[in-house]
């Protein structure tokens, strides 16, 4: 292992433990919640609800908007509304409820009001008042279900009335409603017990669900607790991590004024369909009364009373304002008791255990940003956040909690980390090398050799590649009306050009001998289609050209032109040369047939002259003219060779006419119809410098024939 390498491995090390250790770190722990609110929200979009609400064990009776504004309640205070409750207390429970809670504490009683009415106080007038109340309660509480709540202060304890307090035999039945609060200050979890001096006490929600199975909670050392065999599950000591579906709908919910109502109507079937063997939670639903924002909260939708209705029609007021991200809190206590009844809490991951998943989250991340580059190295980011969230949420359906904000953070991390490190250590040599070799040899090379970490060495392969060649036509003529330095401005005005549309289709330029240029397209990138980029780079560098003319000042005047031949066959590319000195250089046949065929336009007034191979390759994409069958200098074989006039649909009426002309002189001058042939070449004569070569042969052999052994083929024995 090299020094380089073992800095680079020991630099990645540091940066993934560095990056998986902060984010299990004040204050980066804080964020740990945003996994759980995340999940619930994908889980939700995903699968939708986990169960139906009527199937759940958990009911709410909600104190809601319609209950302030139906009758008896309307324009009444809430203080006085315990006659209506004890009776509808009276009838959940006729009706089979395994228990029922109380999320909504009657901290006072009109009984106990000193206020002056008459001689007397409003409470020794009302003395009695909460007596069928009481009467519900105590019936309740002496069967084991009914249980109020209270709410624990650092200094106040907020506790029911002390009539009811008596009424439940006091602690007896009366638990806890505290829920625990993120540092963020959402409920993700509630606490299960508080502290007595003789033992724990069970909170509402776990004092509620060990009722309604008839089974007490075993408390352990630990802080861990049991519930008929079910431990449950939890990240911080005393706690369960809550398991919210999405939506409104995921809690069965009554009106008061409904049930109320179906009191009076007496309608007991009702109550003993909905209410039998459920555990059932009273608590308020308006907009501004005890909202909680919980994990669920960016799935949250607006809240109603959805149970199925006994009395009332419906809803006849307005709905509150829809509060998002926040829930009533006696959802919380009604989730709460189906998780611990349906043994689904969410089950968390220890902080060891977080931290490793970031740590190899980093590791990952800091490999593949040494390893690829910025842009692609974000992109399998990205790809593996997605795929870790999908697969995160597959778990989470299952209950199982996986870290989300910290593998994201710690995998950020590491990816800047390791990219800052390459710009400033590492990738510094490799830039300046390929500013430095970018004048000299292709980009591919160049990112070939950095690839493979070792210099360059001797040898090549054969491919099939296609050749282009080009070279300026009467180039001695325009060099002597030029200085030395004008000549060399003008061939760097004409070359760089050139190259830029060789390069921009692909190309590689493999040398420039004078003013010609020799570009291999095929190598060293492999490229299925090089037949048709060279022709297209064919095209580019004479539209080019034709602007140099029109627009360059170095070339104003010139009127340069160009000629450019193409040719495709096997060829042997790579690094030829000597053992100190070589280039990445082309070698065959193929490479001296595209230099004849560039030399061949200056016989037959052409630019750009490709071989039967290339045309073959190119396809359809192209308006070609076959001009002849040529025998190059050095090959034995005739080579049939093509015009390239323009884009497939685009040549113009001219190109056309002549295309069509020429070839029925080509077909009737091959046919030994010479007469005839220079009748059809000479219709586009006068405009098409092939037409016009091809007249004057067939009237020269018209009026001197050839012998039998005459073929059709022209030989080019000069470049």
């Amino acid at each position: 292992m090299g020094s380089a390498v073992r800095r680079d491995v020991i630099v990645i090390l540091i940066v993934a433990l560095a990056s998986g250790l902060v984010t299990v770190l004040p204050p980066f722990t804080h964020v740990h919640g945003w996994s759980i609110d995340i999940l619930t929200a994908l889980r939700f979009q995903l699968f939708g609800p986990r169960r139906d609400a009527a199937a759940a064990p958990a009911v709410v009776i909600a104190i809601d908007e319609e209950t302030y504004h139906t009758p008896p309640f309307e324009g009444s205070p809430t203080t006085i509304w315990t006659t209506e409750i004890g009776r509808v207390l009276t009838a959940v429970l006729e009706g089979g409820a395994k228990v029922v809670g109380f999320d909504i504490v009657f901290e006072n009683s009109i009984e106990q009001s000193v206020l002056a009415f008459g001689e007397d106080s409003v409470g020794a007038k009302m003395r009695g008042f909460d007596r069928p109340f009481l009467r519900a309660l105590a019936s309740g509480a002496s069967a084991g279900k009914v249980v109020l709540g209270e709410v624990l202060g650092t200094e106040v304890i907020h506790a029911p009335s002390p009539g009811q307090g008596i009424a439940v035999k006091r602690q007896q039945n009366i638990r806890p409603l505290n829920v625990y609060t993120d540092p963020d200050e959402v409920v993700r979890r509630v606490q299960l017990t508080f502290p007595e001096q003789e033992k724990p006490v069970p909170s509402m929600a776990l004092e509620l669900a060990s009722r309604a199975i008839g089974a007490e909670p075993a408390f352990s050392d630990d802080g861990n607790v049991t519930l008929a065999g079910y431990r449950i599950p939890g990240a911080m000591t005393n706690t369960m991590t809550l398991n919210f579906d999405g939506g409104a709908n995921d809690i069965e919910t009554f009106s008061l004024a409904d049930l109320r109502a179906c009191v009076e109507k007496n309608d007991r079937e009702f109550f003993h369909r909905v209410f039998a063997n459920r555990v059932v939670i009273l608590g308020t639903m308006v907009s501004l009364e005890d909202r909680k924002s919980t994990s669920k909260r960016f799935v949250t939708r607006p809240e109603a009373a959805n149970a199925p209705r006994c009395a009332l029609p419906g809803a006849t007021v307005t709905a509150p304002r829809f509060d998002p991200g926040s829930i009533a809190g006696v959802y919380v206590h009604a989730t709460a008791v189906n998780n611990l009844l349906g043994h689904d809490a969410l089950v968390e991951l220890g902080r060891w255990s977080t931290m490793l998943i970031a740590i190899g989250l980093a590791l990952f991340m800091a490999i593949v940003a040494r390893r690829f580059a910025p842009v692609g190295a974000a992109s399998i980011y990205l790809a593996m956040m997605a795929l870790w969230t999908f697969g995160a949420t597959l778990a989470f359906a299952r209950t199982l909690v996986l870290p989300l904000s910290e593998p994201f953070a710690a995998g950020l991390a590491a990816l800047a980390m390791i990219i800052a490190y390459r710009l400033v250590v590492t990738d510094r040599g490799q830039r300046l090398l390929r500013r430095s070799f970018a004048l000299y040899l292709a980009p591919q090379v160049i990112d070939r050799m950095l690839a493979s970490n070792k210099l360059p060495e001797l040898g090549g392969e054969t491919r099939n590649v296609t050749i282009f060649f080009s070279d300026l036509a009467g180039f001695s003529a325009i060099s002597e009306r030029m200085t030395p330095a004008e000549l060399v401005t003008f061939m760097n005005e004409y070359l760089s050009a050139m190259t830029d549309v060789v390069e921009a289709n692909g190309g590689y330029v493999e040398k420039y001998i004078g003013d010609s240029i020799v570009a291999v397209f095929g190598a060293p990138i492999d490229d299925a289609d090089h037949a048709r980029h060279a022709a297209e780079a064919a095209l580019g560098c004479r539209a080019r050209l034709a602007e140099l003319n029109r627009d360059s000042p170095v070339l104003h005047g010139f009127d340069v032109a160009q000629r450019i031949g193409l040719n495709t066959g096997e060829a042997l590319v790579g690094n030829i040369g000597s053992r100190r000195r070589f280039n990445y250089s082309v070698m065959s046949d193929a490479v001296n047939v595209a230099s004849r065929l560039e030399g061949a336009n200056k016989y037959y007034g052409t630019t750009i002259i490709a071989s039967e191979t290339t045309v073959a390759m190119a396809g359809e994409s192209f308006a070609w003219r076959e001009l002849d069958a040529t025998r190059v200098k050095g090959r034995e074989s005739a080579v049939r060779i093509y015009e390239l006039m323009a884009p497939a649909g685009e040549a113009t009426p001219r190109q056309r006419d002549a295309a069509a002309a020429y070839a029925e002189g080509l077909a009737r001058w091959r046919n030994r119809e010479f007469e005839p042939a220079a009748q059809s070449f000479a219709r586009a004569a006068a405009f098409d410098k092939p037409s016009a070569l091809f007249v004057v042969r067939a009237r020269e052999l018209a009026q001197q024939p050839p012998g039998a052994d005459w073929e059709p083929v022209s030989a080019l024995e000069g470049k």
